[in-house]
């Protein structure tokens, strides 16, 4: 049998407006859709997420059938599997015998080198046109530039798409309403949760086989809870906007003990994978705030963070790739500490974190940057190993858009490329971002001693042995000029504290 294109999509590729079959002849056009042990398994991702993107493919490739497409669909336990995206577009030529092989262009790095050395049949690789930003337009913006910030290019996304503008101005005369979006979460409010979808039968074999064949992967498998469909998704998104979109602005920064997804809207898997349009989910947003249902800062403080954090650090990826996996500029050397994998830690604020991460393959922007990351980077822990971490248990992380998070601005591990400063932190924002200090075994108040919290040392030991390298930051030089006017004595106990403390993590 032949075929005039072979058309590969891959698990984060579940979009019918993709790139790859805009222009396809259901009639003459073959698609080709692969579980590959590969792909599962170059890092050990979370036994949810493996059953996330395995299942919405399936059901992807269940929707293309019925749309009159012509499906090679390979399960993982298909005998003849050769377990590669390389090795199955091998056996699919060999079957079909294409005149060319169509695929929008991977998120990751690797896959995109290890598709374009694939010589056995002409390639075509189409710009992935469902990000608002391609990447010559963001090497245009980022041209000439001594510092790449987030905020500028943010405004230029908003300029483009016109999301919360009013003609040339942004909605209510400023960009950014951050600053209103810092209110610590009480555990009486009444916390929304997300939309649950029953597993169907589909589903069912998938967690079957990811029982069966990934039994030494992190995380809890079930209760599986997510949207693995289009429709699904979107009865998600409703969800959030009616339930949870007017709370979610003020409290977006909030921590509480218990409550994993506090007001935020657990959409960031279904935007990745294709199941939700990006822009689509902003438009809704947008609406509210333009009924008057929702307030500004709710509307902005969502829209930023799909088309400012999510498309610049897309773009931060592919400018600075490959070279920036590697990226160390505080030379970190430590082991990732054993508790990130079970969560088993006397730190209430980072046992709640990682205990939520393995049941729910989730954890929500602040627990990631400021519980998880901030603990790494305060440990010097390497930046290798932390990325890895991070790919490997969250639903929603695929390279592209984890890499420059963790190492950027999770870890400071560019020198500031990304951010403008170390997003360090001790205990007091804990403390005032959550109520988990109030069930901490440690002390809060305290900076030293085996009964203080570990963040209060673990700050200033950070800054203190980093100096060389952050001590020209000018938004560090108040907090350099307060440790240089501590004691001496003072200085030494809090260094000594925190080596004790780093001594037991090894």
């Amino acid at each position: 049998m032949t075929c005039r294109n072979l058309i590969l999509i891959l698990g984060d590729q579940l979009s019918a407006n993709l790139a790859a079959l805009r222009h396809a002849d259901p009639a003459r056009d073959r698609i080709l859709m692969a579980e590959v042990w590969n792909e599962a398994t170059y890092v050990k991702h979370h036994k949810k997420k493996i059953a996330f993107i395995f299942s919405a493919m399936r059901h992807f490739a269940e929707e293309l059938i019925a749309g009159g497409w012509q499906v090679d669909y390979v399960a993982l336990d298909d005998p003849a599997n050769s377990h590669s995206l390389t090795g199955e577009l091998a056996r699919a030529a060999e079957r079909h015998h294409p005149e060319r092989v169509i695929v929008t262009e991977p998120g990751e790095w690797r896959v995109r080198q290890m598709l374009e050395s694939w010589g056995d049949v002409p390639l075509d690789l189409l710009e992935d046109d469902r990000f608002l930003c391609s990447h010559a337009e963001f090497a245009q913006w980022a041209e000439g530039r001594k510092q790449l910030r987030m905020e500028y290019f943010y405004r230029e996304m908003r300029r483009k798409t016109g999301l919360l503008m009013d003609g040339d101005e942004p909605a209510e005369g400023k960009w950014n309403f951050d600053a209103d979006n810092r209110k610590p979460a009480s555990a009486d409010l009444f916390m929304p949760r997300p939309a649950r979808t029953e597993p169907d039968d589909i589903t069912k074999a998938v967690l079957a086989l990811v029982g069966d064949r990934f039994a030494d992967h992190f995380g809890d498998l079930e209760p599986f809870w997510f949207a693995v469909t289009a429709d699904q998704a979107q009865a998600a998104l409703d969800g959030f906007i009616a339930e949870a979109l007017v709370s979610f602005g003020d409290f977006q920064d909030a921590m509480v003990r218990g409550e994993p997804f506090v007001y935020h809207s657990v959409l960031s898997a279904y935007i990745n994978a294709g199941l939700l349009d990006p822009l689509d989910v902003c438009r809704r947003v947008e609406a509210e705030y333009r009924a008057g249902r929702v307030a500004i800062n709710a509307a902005e403080g969502f829209i930023r963070q799909i088309i400012g954090w999510r498309e610049y650090v897309r773009g931060i990826y592919w400018h600075t790739m490959p070279g920036y996996e590697r990226k160390n500029a505080l030379g970190a050397t430590r082991p990732l500490p054993w508790f990130y994998w079970t969560g088993e830690t006397d730190m209430m604020c980072l046992a709640e974190a990682i205990g939520q991460t393995k049941r729910e393959a989730y954890a929500h922007h602040i627990q990631r940057l400021m519980v998880t990351g901030n603990f790494a980077m305060l440990a010097g822990i390497d930046p290798h190993q932390v990325h890895e971490w991070y790919l490997a248990v969250y639903a929603d992380a695929f390279e592209w858009v984890e890499l420059p998070n963790t190492l950027g601005m999770s870890q400071f591990a560019d020198g500031g490329l990304l951010a403008s400063k170390p997003y360090a932190a001790g205990g007091n924002y804990m403390n005032k971002m959550s109520n988990y200090c109030r069930s901490c075994r440690y002390d809060v108040k305290q900076r030293t001693g085996p009964e203080a919290c570990p963040f209060n040392a673990l700050y200033w030991d950070f800054l203190a042995r980093n100096r060389e390298m952050l001590n020209g930051n000018p938004r560090l030089g108040p907090v350099y000029r307060t440790w240089d006017r501590m004691e001496e004595t003072k200085r030494r106990e809090t260094r000594e504290s925190a080596a004790a403390f780093l001594a037991g993590l090894e």
